[in-house]
């Protein structure tokens, strides 16, 4: 099968043998029956002309020479359609999603493949192999100082994404695939692409999706990230993160921002946001998150499996249900092992575990993952001196502010 750097070059003729230029683009339609791009022209170039051949008048093109089939005077010419892609020039050397191995990849050839009599962009190729080829030194492989013949790095067209671009590409992210990657993979494309690509990538990404990626990466590298969006969008999704992550990214911004921000939330997440801005930041309260389940002691268990079962988000994990006063004050907790053991009818207030362990807002982020670690807590509630539930650090957050960067990698994440 011909790659695209083969047949860069290439001297073009007309049915007469008539020299027509040489091949200096091939576009293809990202708009086909097949989820490979197809081949619908390609662009000569002599001297300073050039000339737009549709495919339909193209003979041989694997030739040494690509020959058409008509008179040059009797080409007619392609006008190129929005969704065609120039390979060369927009998809060369571009960096693009590998969706199937997650990762950023950059293109250094492409791999065309005929079927009934059409062309189509079957694979790119990443690997060394493409590149050599790109420079002409494919052939001197075999003289070349490699043990092992380089790795080819082809991924199929269909496993890639194509990234927004200069705007001369024209290009638009479906995001059908991007929306079905894990927000820790998306996290880790977004690291390795430059800061005006990551920008791009994330406007693609609905207001949920992003907050969810967003909470993978470190507060500072959120700031940068959201620099250039709208206040509105940026309050949309700050609603969407836990609140603790939600502090942590507006304690990054300038104040002036900041505050405009929380002025554009939501009047509960807002005040849940600015009650954990006044912690600081090496505290418990300072890694606390409002997001925890509470529930009345005088429920029966069947009735707390109700009440879970409507009021819990779908895609929220319970490690530990709190049982609280009208006042909110912290009267036990007990686990979703210990709710499905007992029987339907027993009352919340009997099962509960009443002896627990807490913390205050202004004890150190030491002391908590300590407490945490000894215990072998999921998640520490945190009260204030009358006993009142004011939020809950769950293991990952205490655990992420005193372990290594290199230790925390080799960690499971926990969700709460």
């Amino acid at each position: 099968m011909p790659f695209l750097s083969d047949l860069l070059g290439r001297p073009i003729t007309d049915v007469d043998g008539v020299a027509v230029g040489k091949l200096e683009e091939v576009l293809a339609s990202t708009v086909s029956a097949s989820a490979h791009p197809l081949v619908v022209a390609l662009v000569a170039r002599r001297a300073s002309q050039h000339r737009v051949i549709p495919m339909a008048d193209v003979a041989a093109m694997t030739s040494p020479v690509i020959v058409l089939n008509k008179r040059s005077e009797e080409l007619p010419a392609y006008t190129p359609a929005e969704t065609d892609l120039y390979l060369a020039r927009d998809v060369l050397d571009k960096q693009i999603i590998d969706v199937n191995g997650v990762r950023v990849v950059r293109v250094n050839d492409l791999e065309l493949t005929r079927i009934n009599q059409q062309y189509f962009v079957a694979n790119v190729d990443t690997g060394t192999l493409g590149l050599l080829r790109r420079l002409g030194l494919a052939r001197f492989v075999p003289r070349l100082a490699f043990r092992r013949k380089p790795p080819s790095g082809m991924i199929s067209w269909h496993a890639m994404e194509l990234l927004p671009g200069d705007q001369a590409m024209r290009l638009k992210v479906t995001g059908d695939r991007i929306a079905d990657l894990h927000p820790a993979d998306l996290a880790q494309i977004i690291s390795d692409l430059s800061r005006p690509e990551s920008a791009r990538l994330l406007e693609s990404l609905d207001v949920k999706l992003l907050a969810d990626t967003l909470e993978e990466v470190e507060p500072d590298f959120q700031a940068s990230l959201i620099e250039a969006m709208p206040d509105e969008k940026v309050a949309d999704v700050l609603e969407e993160m836990s609140p603790d992550e939600a502090a942590d990214l507006l304690a990054e911004l300038p104040e002036g921002r900041s505050q405009e921000i929380l002025r554009l939330m939501e009047g509960d997440k807002a005040a849940e946001v600015k009650q954990l801005l006044t912690y600081p930041e090496e505290s418990a309260g300072g890694i606390m998150t409002t997001d925890y389940f509470a529930m009345r002691p005088g429920l029966t268990a069947q009735q707390a499996l109700s009440v879970l079962r409507e009021q819990a988000h779908a895609d929220e994990t319970i490690n530990y249900i709190y049982v609280t006063d009208p006042e909110r004050r912290l009267l036990g907790v007990f686990s979703l092992q210990d709710l499905v053991m007992v029987r339907p009818s027993t009352r919340v207030s009997e099962f509960m575990h009443d002896r627990y362990i807490s913390v205050l807002p202004l004890d150190s982020q030491d002391k908590v993952a300590q407490l945490i670690s000894k215990y072998n807590l999921s998640a520490i509630p945190v009260v204030d001196e009358h006993t009142r539930l004011q939020g809950i650090v769950t293991a990952d957050d205490a655990l992420d502010k005193i372990l290594p960067t290199k230790w925390k990698k080799r960690l499971p994440r926990l969700y709460h």
